[in-house]
């Protein structure tokens, strides 16, 4: 290619960057606006922190009209650099409650509950049936038909005690 070409082409690319020139807060708030709309599309909880970095870095060209295009991206990435960890510190420190905790621990839903052996526990483990599931125990040795409780689960096995008459 030309160095003509080159030259031009190298123009042409720095008009296309002078539009990023014309940035105003009401892009940043629109962007914020975006980010919070997609976050509720798409939830993932990643885009609000992005959406709110882009509303504070909005407030910041509010405070600071003269700042450059470069300068208001660098402020747009550390703040959602921010945003992203504090906001995942908080979900974390705040998890959400729920009525049903072992919905989706399927064993822990047993724990406390009482079973009849229909299979002996012999040198330390055994198996029973849980509605339509074999789960394999550990307890003390016990003959069949002795009723047990579930006392706690782990990976994939309960610990089981006697219960005692």
């Amino acid at each position: 290619m030309p160095r003509a070409a080159l030259g031009k082409r190298r123009t042409e690319t720095l008009e296309q960057l002078d539009i990023l020139k014309e940035i105003t807060i009401w892009h940043w708030f629109g962007a914020g606006a975006l980010l919070l709309v997609l976050e509720m599309l798409v939830p993932g909880v990643i885009f609000m922190w992005l959406g709110i970095a882009a509303g504070i870095t909005g407030f910041v060209l509010l405070a600071f009209p003269t700042m450059s295009w470069e300068v208001q991206f660098f402020v747009f990435a550390g703040f959602s650099i921010v945003a992203v960890f504090a906001g995942r510190a908080w979900v974390k420190s705040n998890p959400t409650k729920s009525d049903q905790p072992n919905l989706n621990i399927r064993g822990a839903q047993y724990v406390g509950r009482s079973f009849t052996l229909t299979e002996p526990i012999e040198n330390g483990f055994g198996i029973i049936v849980v509605d339509d599931t074999r789960w394999k125990i550990s307890g003390p040795d016990l003959p069949a038909g002795s009723k047990i409780n579930v006392t706690s689960q782990d990976n994939q096995m309960f610990m089981v005690e006697a219960v005692k008459d």
